[in-house]
């Protein structure tokens, strides 16, 4: 695109601007012919053309103004008074500030004999409405969900952060989108490392367009093949304040309701939003049982292969029989018909998400319950299979993120080929080789595993238990910078204590 200054010649500038927007029939190009001339350039469909008409023209082509219009500087001032009390406007001198302004949606008044342009944001496209976020549903919290329009999504994090110290740079990435990215921050909360290393990413980017905020994710991680995500994803406004309360950077991307966060650790995906609303004491107990059916979602298949085919010994002798009683007849192993079990499921479960939701979901529990039960009936599969398989994909569901969910679906498949071929000590060494990735994982320089591995006790308080509020005075030691102090000590309730009391 071109970068020439432009001329104090209306026509000579409507001449390169329709060079540049040929064969664009969204632009529109309208000229307003008063004295002096005025060109108006704007997006079809995303500028208020109402607002335009009354706020902004009405005013200027009014012929009973008792001051006149002739001079081309007053009429540049009524102009530019005129738009300040709406919105933002700022004054562009070349051709590429025009172009760029135009098609950010704004709308752009040029003047006969000026050299210089005015860019008025007066954005009119449609919105979606702020709803509920639909992957993030919560029994107890703020129902408030982003939205794809990016100064919506910044307006929700400053009702929740009313601080000056609460900070958002802008950055354009994609040659063509044009996407405008904001990365936000508390200032003196946030680690500058981490902070330094958000930029340097974000900008060594070079793209042709970003759709969506996955686009950037796959760009900034640190280890693209491991199954584990890195950067955290949500849509929900709350979350990210917490987050950048505790020292985190959230990158906000136009035209998606999805947030990134950065840095994530492992615990992080095991953690849902009810637990920071909830008393500690209900929180510590649902977090027990959420940690077993994860562990139970990634071994409950393989250890059952591994008892029936290598460790017989190892299962109490009814139950033992009632298993070979129900094996009667299956002419695979169990390995194979975990397998296939387990394949079936899948599918199940990815198709009810491709349906509609009016149907998705009794498709695939109608599905499940028919299939299962005629493989059992015609002797594919035995019963206790689907019943293992059954149980292990209801102990995936606890798993309160979608990706993190999806991470231990992959993993479930490799851990029940080792089971297969080694029985207890291919789960052992799977277990192992797991264990040293997840140790050897970083994301944006913090360990994966903290603040387990390295291990910081103060930290620890919000891993496997959630202490309560009063309790966690410090923010996380790995992620913060140098304002570390998240609640002043001695707020622990007393019963005994009488109101007034100190």
């Amino acid at each position: 695109m071109r970068y020439t200054e432009l001329s104090t010649e209306l026509a000579i500038n409507e001449k390169m601007l329709r060079e540049i927007f040929q064969d664009c029939s969204d632009i529109v190009f309208r000229t307003i012919s008063i004295s002096p001339k005025i060109l108006l350039i704007y997006l079809d469909g995303l500028t208020d053309t109402k607002i335009l008409d009354q706020v902004v023209l009405q005013p200027i082509i009014y012929d009973e103004n008792p001051d006149g219009l002739n001079s081309v500087t007053k009429l540049r001032g009524i102009i530019q008074q005129q738009l300040v009390a709406i919105s933002q406007v700022q004054t562009v001198s070349t051709v590429k500030d025009v172009a760029d302004g135009v098609l950010k949606a704004n709308i752009t008044i040029l003047v006969e004999g000026e050299d210089k342009a005015l860019v008025a944001d007066l954005k009119g496209f449609e919105k979606r409405g702020i709803e509920e976020p639909a992957a993030e549903v919560s029994v107890r919290g703020p129902r408030d969900g982003f939205t794809e329009t990016l100064r919506i999504n910044t307006s929700l994090i400053r009702r929740r952060i009313r601080s000056a110290e609460l900070k958002m740079e802008s950055i354009t990435v994609g040659q063509y989108s044009q996407t405008d990215i904001v990365i936000a921050y508390i200032h003196g909360v946030v680690s500058n490392t981490v902070l330094e290393e958000v930029r340097n990413r974000i900008k060594q980017i070079q793209i042709d367009g970003v759709m969506e905020s996955g686009f950037i994710e796959e760009f900034i991680e640190d280890v693209p093949w491991s199954p584990f995500p890195q950067i955290q994803n949500t849509e929900r406004p709350d979350v990210v304040s917490a987050s950048l309360l505790e020292g985190k950077v959230a990158i906000i991307v136009d035209n998606t309701p999805f947030v990134l966060i950065v840095p994530m650790n492992f615990w992080t995906g095991l953690q849902a939003v009810e637990d920071y609303y909830e008393r500690s004491i209900y929180t510590t107990f649902i977090r027990f049982i959420r940690y077993s059916l994860v562990n139970m979602s990634l071994l409950l298949p393989s250890l059952y292969v591994a008892l029936t085919t290598f460790h017989q010994q190892l299962i109490p002798t009814n139950l033992l029989i009632s298993i070979a009683n129900s094996r009667e007849g299956v002419p695979f192993p169990t390995f194979v018909e975990t397998l296939l079990m387990e394949f079936m499921f899948e599918g199940l479960r990815e198709a009810g998400i491709r349906m509609p939701k009016a149907v998705g979901s009794a498709v695939s529990i109608v599905g499940a319950l028919v299939i299962g039960q005629a493989a059992v009936q015609a002797g594919i599969v035995s019963a206790p299979v689907v019943i293992v398989v059954a149980t292990t994909g209801i102990a995936s569901f606890a798993i309160p993120r979608y990706n993190f969910g999806t991470a231990y679906r992959m993993l479930r498949f490799p851990m029940l080929i080792f089971a297969g071929l080694l029985g207890l000590y291919g789960i052992i060494s799977g277990l192992f080789i797991l264990i040293i990735h997840l140790l050897s994982l970083r994301s944006f320089g913090i360990p994966y595993m903290s603040p387990v591995a390295p291990q910081t006790l103060r930290s620890l308080k919000d891993v496997i238990i959630r202490a309560p509020r009063w309790s966690m005075n410090r923010r996380p030691a790995y992620l913060s910078g140098p304002n570390r102090t998240r609640i002043p000590e001695g707020q622990q309730p007393h019963p005994k204590r009488k109101r007034g009391d100190k």
